[in-house]
């Protein structure tokens, strides 16, 4: 049997800023304080894009998104204009840490990772994401443990309905999540000493877009003195109580890492993208669009006359509409090159509702990528450091929206996530420089002693070797 110092536990925090985690809440979070003060911690650089899927996957396999095929949540199905697909583990192609690590016979327990339904087979415990679908009875592996999981958390919800006007409902069901997760987990962790252990906790994610301008008075709609003005640090200490339990069957001589895939911060609004690509004349619409939040699917596109239209989110999808990939594509492949160079051009020259310059960040996938596997976007945008959401909606009266155009949010993602590594032996908080996501998986796996695959592309961070 391998001792505790040769094992790892891993609890991943979506979407944890460190300004959150370091600063502002560590009062309320001794459990984590004492990991940071026994321990090395920083800012985790995200992937581009920052999103959940790509960036947790990122973290755990080493590869950049475009190798792994990950752009967001949904991915656009070739040769279609609406039809999109949710990526499963199955669709990935090079490994997670906890695949290397069942193919050398350790034992592991992940809960919750994405994206992660169906679940894989590994060598011990898999139980799948916020993903699942609702009512599946097939949500962890191998399946013999459904009940007993749906008993020890008295239920067990993989996700809510976050953006929602009812938001007491919404706190009051994000507070019960975390409480069954940490409950499933607790009890799944007590079944045997895991060689791997990993825990994923979207609500923190979910408290963010739902009551960040209730606490942050830089929020631009700050609402001060609301019912929910300590919601958010109400959570943070629950959180922090619920991993304080949970630690109480940590072996002291285990090392504990503590991760958020990116971080948050409070959305300034929404730049509606397709509009915007219509008024420049990229996208044709036959009728002029009346009612506020028409989908573009529902609107009338003369594909004859389009060369390129955009997906909403927390950063904006551009595709052309290429002559032979598209079912009406116009775009000559010739021609691709020059229509990205102007559209790059003139995304760059975009002016927020002040006047000064949004800030498009304008990125293409075959080129930020070692390759560019799956269904990327021919671009992909960031508008005002990602402050901005885009809202690929139609119908609006301007091109800037002051709410989600897809219901109440509050807040968006931003690259910087936070790492907390606590280690035997080490009794000093260290803050170190900036790391990346992209090399966690090689440091876990020289950590644990397994050759690194010369294929990762992350490299293992010597300072936390």
């Amino acid at each position: 049997m391998r001792s505790a110092s040769e094992r790892m536990v891993v609890l991943g925090l979506d979407s944890v800023p460190p300004d959150l985690l370091f600063e502002r809440f560590r009062s309320v979070m001794p459990n984590v304080a004492r990991l940071i003060d026994r321990g090395r911690y920083g800012v985790l650089r995200s992937c581009d894009p920052p999103i959940t899927v790509p960036a947790w996957s990122v973290i755990f396999s080493g590869m950049d998104p475009g190798s792994l095929g990950l752009y967001g949540f949904r991915h656009r199905r070739p040769r279609t204009y609406w039809s999109t697909y949710t990526p499963t583990p199955q669709m990935i192609p090079y490994p997670m840490v906890w695949e290397i690590l069942s193919r050398l016979g350790r034992r592991v327990a992940i809960l919750g990772m994405p994206p992660g339904y169906p679940p894989p087979k590994v060598n011990g415990i898999y139980v799948s994401d916020f993903l699942t679908p609702d009512g599946a009875k097939d949500f962890c592996y191998p399946l013999n443990l459904v009940d007993e999981i749906l008993s020890v958390g008295g239920g067990y919800d993989f996700d809510v309905t976050f953006r929602a006007d009812d938001r007491a409902k919404v706190g009051a069901e994000l507070f019960r999540m975390t409480r069954q997760h940490w409950a499933v987990a607790r009890h799944l962790f007590a079944k045997e000493p895991w060689d791997f252990f990993a825990l994923h906790d979207i609500v923190p994610d979910r408290i963010h877009h739902t009551f960040w301008k209730f606490f942050d008075p830089r929020h631009p709609r700050y609402t001060p003195n609301s019912e929910f003005a300590s919601t958010v640090g109400d959570y943070y200490a629950m959180l922090d109580q619920e991993i304080g339990s949970f630690l109480e069957a940590v072996p002291d001589e285990s090392p504990i890492l503590v991760l958020s895939d990116h971080g948050s911060q409070a959305m300034t609004g929404c730049f509606c993208v397709n509009q915007w690509l219509a008024e420049q004349g990229y996208l044709t619409i036959k009728n002029p669009v009346r009612v506020p939040g028409t989908p573009l699917e529902e609107a009338q596109v003369d594909w004859s006359r389009t060369t390129a239209w955009g997906a909403g989110g927390y950063y904006a999808r551009i595709f052309l509409n290429v002559r032979g990939r598209e079912p009406e594509g116009i775009v000559p492949k010739d021609r691709v090159e020059e229509l990205v160079a102007r559209l790059t051009r003139d995304l760059s020259g975009i002016k927020g509702p002040d006047g000064t310059p949004l800030g498009a960040r304008v990125l293409s996938p075959r080129s930020i990528y070692k390759e560019a596997r799956g269904d990327p976007p021919d671009l992909m945008v960031y508008f005002g450091e990602l402050k901005w959401r885009s809202a690929g909606t139609l119908g609006h009266p301007g091109l800037f929206l002051s709410e989600n155009d897809t219901g109440p949010d509050d807040s968006v993602h931003s690259l910087d996530g936070i790492f907390v590594v606590s280690s035997p032996g080490v009794h000093e908080s260290t803050r170190l420089p900036d790391q990346r996501g992209i090399d966690i998986a090689p440091t876990i796996l020289a950590r644990m002693g397994v050759t690194v695959p010369a294929s990762m592309q992350g490299r293992p961070i010597d300072a936390l070797l």
